[in-house]
């Protein structure tokens, strides 16, 4: 359907051209003798796409007899390490990984759980899960209930079902009918029904959540995303907006993300290698270009002054800055 193409796309393409034993000499050439010639190795990972990279990983292996990412590890560390593993794991993989990262030893990262599970489409979830299941040998939806609780883990157990509605045509009527049940259930009582806001945002399609959100604003005179903060706070109450950021504008929510992963002092390197990594070949121009709208400096412009560099190369190379 039209609503689903309609120009999303990544800065990372494929290679024309592309010759994996080629590719996998350079980077085995670039890590021999002394020093690391990093450019070489930026070169090459950021102008492949994910799938041609795994081709790379297997001539690598094929033709040396020795694991690719071994090699890099012991070549890079820091930033440039964990930015170059990222770009070597298959998407699920690198979802299913960090989910697991996420709930590992002490604390929750409920921050990665929240942009992981709430923006993915059913597919990408459904994939996740499995994967989860077969690389760590655990059940993601039990990792989930024991690491949260509450609202926010009824939330997130509703979002690892992966069976949010795809339909990507909008009906007035329901979205009228739900604006008036969230109204009913949050500012329009004493206290908040907290299951209908999760029934409802959990299971209808995103161009459906868009309708209910306008038809919340005549219902209400508030805005929806505004009454989820009046009604919820903590983890919930991030997990609700994401939903409804997603359905609005999904772009945005990412650019966001990113644009607070680097504001102020210090870097939240993991989330920004997370959200460029992942949205390289889905919307990452959009992610630009949503940026610049949204805080009158391009993403380039920020992550060079933030970081520097192989590992600022390397991001604005994906970046195509």
């Amino acid at each position: 359907p039209a609503a689903m193409t309609q120009g999303t796309q990544g800065t990372v393409r494929p290679a024309a051209n592309f010759d994996a034993m080629r590719d996998a000499e350079i980077l085995r050439k670039a890590m021999k003798g002394f020093g690391t010639d990093e450019q070489a190795i930026v070169d090459v990972v950021a102008n492949r796409s994910n799938d041609q990279r795994q081709k790379i990983k297997a001539a690598f292996k094929t033709m040396y007899g020795k694991d690719l990412i071994k090699d890099l590890k012991s070549e890079l560390s820091g930033n440039m390490e964990e930015l170059i593993l990222a770009l070597f794991m298959p998407p699920t993989y690198y979802d299913a990984w960090s989910l697991r990262n996420a709930m590992k030893g002490a604390g929750t990262q409920e921050r990665v759980l929240i942009e992981i599970l709430c923006t993915r489409t059913n597919q990408e979830i459904r994939e996740i899960v499995r994967c989860y299941q077969s690389e760590f040998g655990r059940d993601l939806e039990k990792d989930i209930r024991s690491d949260t609780s509450g609202h926010f883990e009824r939330l997130l157990v509703s979002m690892c079902q992966g069976n949010r509605d795809e339909n990507q045509n909008v009906n007035h009527q329901l979205a009228q009918e739900d604006a008036q049940r969230l109204y009913q259930a949050g500012e329009g009582r004493l206290g908040t029904d907290e299951s209908c806001f999760n029934m409802i945002l959990a299971t209808r399609s995103f161009p459906q959540l868009k309708a209910t959100v306008e038809a919340y604003s005549r219902v209400a005179n508030r805005d929806l995303l505004s009454s989820v903060a009046r009604e919820f706070s903590g983890n919930v109450e991030s997990g609700l907006k994401t939903i409804l950021q997603c359905a609005l504008n999904r772009p945005a929510f990412f650019a966001e993300r990113l644009y607070y992963s680097m504001k102020g002092a210090g870097t939240d390197d993991s989330t920004l290698v997370r959200i460029v990594v992942t949205r390289s070949e889905i919307d990452l121009v959009q992610i630009k270009q949503t940026f610049s709208q949204m805080y009158q400096k391009t993403l380039g412009t920020m992550i060079a002054s933030d970081t520097s560099g192989d590992y600022r190369k390397l991001l604005l190379a994906i970046v195509g800055q």
